[in-house]
């Protein structure tokens, strides 16, 4: 059943943000013990050609909601997209092409695993339009690989790096510390390595127990707090020192090389969502909204219509939701981004930021705001100050 609907409030957005278009994949080998996204272990063959129909049926059921925009980017994820073939993903994207203008190099992702692709694989993505790839190593520690529940070795991750530079200019790979066991010289071990492998993008995510996962009901022991923000200040130093930049809490670059598909989402802009479980959210003149697609694969492809959610975000939540994005920023955002994107005054998270500052979470000028180093390491806290009253306005 749909959410319902509310009216608008007191939204006034003078231009619309950039669009992209996320794609879910919701199917992997093996679901990780710690992974609490929809995937789904793949039993017997993947119904490739039924899911790229559905999802250009979702893209199709929102093009009256974005008439007259481009999309900027795609980001395919998952699960493991890179386990559908090169031709799935080309009729995807051609599809999406068929149906919304996309930019001129505009950025399209495809998240891939080591132990499902090698080079013809790669090649192939790259023929059907995809111009970066994302490939979850984790560790390249085949005993932490082992306490993940990984599929592939530290040899595997090594080529599929290879691979994918061979065919992409633009690749990121994720690393996760704060391991079961893991102690700093093996945390730097793999920075060291993703960083010689020449991949212009690293992001670096702790490891945190989420609940629906194996991890959440039979914990592993994990190193205390201290050393996971000693770890954190480990990984930022190195990577600045060797030329990449620190743009978002989790995400490095070399200049030039952010990821736009996730700027776009922690600058407060719009995305369609479409696959099993994707989310997505739509501005317009008056308001804000966001939609949802049901969740089980199963009944997702069995459904006249996937969408499990349709509604318009009130206006008194909206600073918090900018806020959960943008202050993820390290350099965070110039204060006219606010108005521009939730179409409220800045004042209404006035006593808010006032408090923040004071207790040294947030720094400001008239023309940008930044959460202050403590405010990085305790961003949770920082967060907290917009949930309260002070943040509210009339809707």
């Amino acid at each position: 059943m749909l959410a319902s609907i509310e009216a608008p409030g007191t939204v006034r957005l003078a231009a619309l943000p950039p669009l992209s278009l996320y794609v879910h994949i919701p199917w992997c080998v093996r679901k990780c013990p710690y992974c609490d996204f929809n995937s789904h272990e793949a039993t017997g063959s993947l119904p490739e050609d039924a899911y790229v129909e559905k999802l250009l049926a979702d893209l199709e059921a929102l093009l009256p909601s974005v008439w007259g925009r481009r999309l900027a980017s795609i980001f395919i994820g998952g699960g493991t997209p890179s386990l559908f073939s090169p031709q799935s993903i080309d009729r995807l994207l051609s599809g999406v092409r068929a149906r919304l203008p996309v930019e001129p190099g505009a950025e399209i992702t495809l998240e891939a695993n080591p132990g499902t692709v090698e080079a013809g694989r790669f090649a192939g993505f790259r023929a059907a339009g995809v111009n970066r790839i994302s490939i979850g190593v984790q560790s390249f520690e085949p005993r932490m690989l082992e306490a993940l529940g990984r599929i592939h070795g530290a040899d595997e991750a090594r080529r599929a790096i290879d691979a994918a530079l061979a065919s992409f200019e633009n690749v990121n790979v994720d690393l996760m510390y704060g391991l079961p066991g893991q102690e700093e010289a093996g945390a730097r071990a793999d920075l060291e390595t993703a960083i010689a492998s020449g991949v212009p993008h690293v992001s670096a995510y702790q490891l945190t127990i989420e609940p629906n996962t194996v991890f959440f009901s039979r914990p592993p022991k994990l190193p205390e707090h201290d050393v996971c923000a000693d770890l954190q200040a480990m990984i930022e130093q190195r990577l600045h020192e060797r030329g990449f930049e620190h743009y978002e809490t989790s995400a490095f670059a070399r200049p030039g090389r952010r990821c736009r598909h996730n700027l776009n989402y922690w600058e407060f802009g719009d995305y369609l969502g479409i696959g099993a479980g994707a989310h997505g959210k739509v501005s317009f003149p008056d308001r804000v909204t966001r939609h949802a697609r049901i969740k089980q694969p199963r009944d997702y492809l069995a459904a006249e219509s996937s969408l499990a959610e349709d509604r318009i975000v009130p206006a008194k939540d909206l600073p918090f939701e900018f806020m959960l994005n943008a202050l993820r920023l390290v350099e965070g955002f110039p204060t006219r981004l606010f108005a521009e994107r939730t179409g409220l005054p800045l004042a209404s998270v006035a006593r808010a930021m006032d408090e923040a500052e004071r207790d040294g979470l947030l720094e400001r000028t008239l023309q940008h705001v930044r959460p202050t180093e403590r405010g990085r390491l305790f961003l949770n806290e920082l967060l907290g100050r917009f949930l309260g009253e002070e943040s509210k306005v009339p809707g």
